[in-house]
């Protein structure tokens, strides 16, 4: 691929030769004399900035070189620009999208790219000001969901793992006139930034991650119920271009995502809970 370079180690300095993704460098003379096969491949990956390029300096800082890798990390923090630059050729790869989106995007742009193993959600879970257990949760009282569809389909099925609605079997783009309510309540539409605020005015809401975080909430310290990874198609993927399926050093990055050392290190940096492995 057009972004991963090969470093090797000569006598005198490091001699930087670009090459494919993939490829391999014969052994230069060491600083003493000797040979050296300390080859290092260079892969070029957009990310969101958080979590996902701090989830990728680690490696990068910590697991990468043992591996023979090197990652060149370009933050984006728009939803179009990972998946324009993957296509064409200036990254190897990005770490920012659910398979949902990359279908969705590959569908509408003609896209030829695939996934990883799922790496890491970043939760919904369900808050309350006045309710301590979701079971209190019933006749007459009101329930803040996002206005998003995208969210909304997933806020409806974490209320459905809640006992709160019943999902129709295999309905897609769910929204909340497709399903039915177990529990005499109503829904509040509201839009996302301003859910934690609607909470004193609902009896409970299904906040993202990122909001509830950004109002001082914490899915490990305050949630009623927290959205589970397991089979879930918001967890976050790696993905690259399908004619490098098969690329050893795609799938050896694909293969430190899902190292205990990386899922100890989300556990440990985000302790509230707003990001949780998915391995």
């Amino acid at each position: 691929m057009r972004f991963s370079r090969v470093f090797a180690a000569v006598a005198a300095s490091a001699a930087l030769v670009l090459t494919g993704c993939g490829s391999t460098s014969g052994s230069d003379a060491g600083s003493d004399g000797s040979g050296s096969d300390s080859a290092v491949t260079t892969l070029r990956v957009g990310a969101s900035p958080s979590p996902h390029a701090q989830i990728l300096h680690f490696i990068d800082d910590k697991l990468a070189k043992d591996a023979g890798l090197k990652l060149d990390i370009v933050e984006f923090t728009d939803y179009v620009q990972p998946n324009q630059a993957l296509a064409s050729g200036d990254l190897d790869a990005n770490f920012y999208q659910t398979v949902p989106y990359l279908k969705k995007e590959s569908k509408e742009r003609g896209y030829d790219f695939v996934p990883g193993k799922p790496v890491h959600l970043e939760p919904l879970a369900i808050y309350s000001k006045k309710h301590k257990d979701m079971k209190e949760i019933g006749d007459g009282a009101t329930i803040g969901i996002i206005s998003d569809p995208v969210n909304q389909d997933r806020a409806l099925h974490l209320l459905e793992q809640a006992g709160l609605v019943e999902v129709p079997k295999g309905a897609e783009d769910l929204t909340i006139d497709k399903v039915k309510k177990l529990k005499n309540f109503d829904f509040k539409e509201v839009e996302g930034p301003q859910l934690v605020r609607a909470l004193q005015d609902v009896d409970a809401a299904v906040i993202n991650g990122n909001f509830a975080s950004e109002g001082g909430l914490s899915a490990a310290d305050d949630a009623l119920l927290v959205e589970s990874p397991e089979n879930n198609p918001a967890n976050n993927v790696l993905v690259w271009a399908a004619k490098d399926k098969d690329d050893e050093h795609l799938k050896k990055l694909d293969e430190l995502l899902h190292s205990d050392q990386v899922k100890k290190f989300i556990e440990d940096t985000f302790k509230d809970k707003s990001v949780i492995p998915a391995f």
